[in-house]
């Protein structure tokens, strides 16, 4: 399942930004400065990358292109499936939901049902599932931490880009001509400190803990729910009690569902 707002926001946020330049006359092109560009956006990473490990880094990485286009089904779906399975369970035992495995499209759910069918103890089964839900929320906070991290560092760097380039102006007083490009090309280091951070880092950041979030939920409606299913719950009140871990609106309409 993808969904696309975070693309959709950065790249119309990034839009407005180009428009409202234009309108003001400014010229677009003036904004993309290689150099100060180059110190803000890579000297941000490499810090960034600087207090973490290397494993942090490739993490983080690879949960950029989760960010843009990655998605989560609603928990709320998950519950007619468990419920299925419950009552198919009750009525014919655990080991005939082997034959249910191939119509369960979460791959966590799929774990613990496979689990529940082998036998395993339940307390088990929970204790497993729930070490690779905390092993989750751990990488995600990880991920969104990196880039939040980034956030901070970039308008600080922009800062000194700015610094440093009013130094050079400082350098070059004898040569009036000179002086207006190199004072734009210093302010640009702060605009790009300040709007990487609030149009990039900070909302990736976000992404990512807002997507894990998600995740989290769904994985513990399915872990509520294998363990209804080994206990052999009422159908009925394995929907209740999967229902009450949802949000009320999510809840209402996995009711209606």
């Amino acid at each position: 399942m993808k969904d696309p707002a975070t693309l959709i926001g950065i790249g119309l946020g990034l839009v407005v930004i180009v428009v409202s330049n234009v309108l003001e006359g400014g010229n677009p092109m003036s904004l993309l400065i290689f150099p100060p560009m180059l110190l803000v956006l890579g000297t941000t990473l490499l810090i960034t990358v600087g207090g973490g490990t290397m494993a942090d880094a490739k993490e983080a990485v690879r949960s950029v292109k989760r960010a843009f286009t990655g998605g989560v089904a609603p928990a709320g779906d998950l519950v007619p499936q468990v419920v299925k399975l419950a009552d198919k369970a009750r009525k014919e035992g655990l080991l005939a939901l082997e034959d249910s495995l191939g119509e369960i499209d979460d791959p966590f759910l799929v774990k613990g049902v496979t689990m529940a069918i082998d036998g395993t103890d339940p307390d088990d089964v929970r204790d497993i599932l729930e070490a690779e839900l905390r092993a989750k929320r751990r990488d995600d906070r990880q991920s969104s931490k990196f880039f939040s991290d980034a956030g901070a560092y970039a308008p600080t760097i922009g800062i000194v880009g700015t610094v440093m380039g009013l130094v050079h102006v400082l350098e070059n007083l004898s040569t009036p001509e000179t002086l207006g490009p190199l004072i734009a090309s210093a302010f640009v280091a702060t605009l790009w400190g300040v709007m990487s951070a609030n149009v990039l880092w900070f909302p990736l950041g976000h992404r990512i803990k807002r997507l894990g979030e998600l995740e989290c939920a769904r994985m513990e409606v399915a872990i509520e729910g294998v363990a209804a299913i080994q206990a052999g719950a009422n159908p009925r009140l394995v929907a209740e009690k999967l229902r009450s871990l949802l949000p009320a609106a999510t809840a209402q309409e996995s009711e209606a569902a």
